[in-house]
């Protein structure tokens, strides 16, 4: 009996032992920042400066206890919320955050955990948001000036910060707009303004071409005027050539240019179907007709031929 007693003693005593280690045996994350509070007192910070090593500590099992906290970078999105810029303009500011505990001391002590320390940071964003950017006009804010304002709300917020033990490491305006309600209407003058800007840059167009089309025209007159002034000239030049050649010709052979007078002359006079020439037969036109040689008619007829009323005559008469 007595026996049995001891043995279950020594197993109690053995499970007591087992769980004061494990309740006196915590590990601290690479990642992670310890506070070990004995009695409600903070009597150690592990993993916060370098100093100490992440890794397995012990504390007092029912006495001490610990409370870890997150080292990385931690997230803090905005809600949307609409701000009076210094022109009077509204406009819709969404932004975010990102912030590290740096004193966990100081953040266990102002606010606890990660969701007041989220309120608490909201509130100094939103209100830093109001103050710098009511001190700006909305093309500063949206174009021209944007990094140094986040800047200077990023430097304010820190400010602020610094009580709960938190440093802001990122703060940015993702999307910066006007409201609904303006944005048609600014649409609508931006559209005017554009329409009025491609009205002037078509008149001048049209003007340009009006002048160039213009140009054009009174270039082809010129033009045209020079060619056709050109040509009579060359024109008159050729017939003042052929004549001079012709009357060389006509110097050089007189029987010959008798003859090719007179072959122009038929072509000339006896084109088409329905040509009528009402000539007597012993007409000079008809010499070539009646001799080939071209001599000359002799007693009313051509010579060689009988009577003047002969065949050759009669139809040399009305050729067709």
């Amino acid at each position: 009996m007595n026996g049995q007693t001891i043995r279950t003693g020594l197993v109690v005593v053995v499970a007591a032992i087992v769980v004061a280690l494990y309740a006196s045996v915590f590990t601290v994350g690479q990642m992670q920042q310890a506070l070990v509070l004995q009695f409600g007192r903070v009597r150690a910070v592990l993993n916060q400066t370098g100093e100490e090593r992440p890794g397995l500590y012990l504390k007092w099992p029912f006495i001490e206890n610990v409370v870890l906290f997150d080292k990385r970078v931690l997230d803090l999105d905005l809600p949307v919320q609409t701000l009076l810029t210094a022109d009077r303009q509204n406009l819709e500011v969404d932004a975010f955050a990102r912030y590290r505990i740096t004193d966990p001391l100081r953040f266990y002590q102002s606010v606890n955990n990660i969701a007041l320390a989220n309120q608490r940071l909201a509130s100094f964003t939103n209100s830093s948001l109001r103050n710098v950017l009511a001190r700006s006009t909305r093309d500063a804010i949206v174009k021209t000036d944007r990094m140094r304002l986040m800047n200077d709300i990023q430097e304010d917020v820190n400010r602020q910060a610094k009580a709960l033990g938190v440093e802001i490491v990122d703060l940015r305006m993702t999307r910066v707009d006007l409201p609904a309600q303006n944005s048609s209407a600014v649409y609508k003058r931006m559209k005017t303004e554009r329409e009025r800007e491609a009205a002037d840059i078509r008149a001048n167009g049209d003007q340009i071409a009006a002048t160039i089309r213009a140009k054009a025209d009174r270039d082809v007159t010129v033009i045209l005027a020079e060619a056709t002034q050109k040509s009579e000239q060359l024109r008159g030049q050729g017939d003042a050539d052929k004549n001079r050649i012709l009357a060389e010709a006509f110097g050089k052979d007189r029987d010959f240019f008798s003859f090719y007078r007179s072959m122009q002359a038929y072509e000339n006079g006896l084109k088409g179907p329905d040509t009528r020439l009402v000539i007597s037969p012993t007409s000079d036109f008809f010499r070539y007709f009646n001799d080939p040689q071209g001599k000359a008619v002799q007693g009313g007829a051509p010579r060689g031929t009988s009577d003047p009323g002969s065949t050759t005559g009669s139809t040399t008469g009305a050729a067709r």
